[in-house]
């Protein structure tokens, strides 16, 4: 090996093509200093936070013991196992996300289905109410 096999730190091996490559480009863009902030848009409207009126929603805190209250109710009614889960959780969904009253709605509907009576119905609007926090 000679010293003229060796090119910018690379050994070139017998046989072997180099082939240079090519430096990156830079772009022609003009540097932003450290607190230069890109050009916003004008006229941009801004938005500002609308205040919510507190509501009554469950308490997922208290998320077992209001599970366990439930299925005594509804083991003890005549819903089918499988609906009475599927009830169970969106009841649950609606309570902790939206309101207790459209949870206590949604309830109602399966009242009017007959898949509840107006007294399983009532207990589930006051085991909402008990376990219910406005938020």
């Amino acid at each position: 090996m000679k010293l003229s096999d060796i090119h910018n730190g690379v050994i070139s091996l017998p046989g072997q093509i180099n082939k240079k490559k090519p430096a990156p480009q830079q772009s022609q863009a003009p540097s932003q200093s450290y607190g230069d902030k890109p050009a916003a848009k004008k006229n941009k409207p801004v938005r500002t936070k609308e205040s919510t009126k507190k509501q009554s929603m469950l308490n997922t805190h208290k998320l077992a013991p209001f599970k366990y209250d439930m299925n005594e109710i509804l083991s003890a009614s005549g819903m089918d196992p499988a609906k009475a889960s599927s009830f169970l959780a969106s009841v649950i969904a609606k309570a902790s996300r939206i309101s207790t009253k459209e949870a206590k709605e949604f309830a109602k509907t399966f009242l009017d289905a007959g898949d509840l009576t107006k007294e399983e119905y009532d207990k589930i609007g006051k085991l909402l109410d008990r376990y219910s926090k406005f938020r």
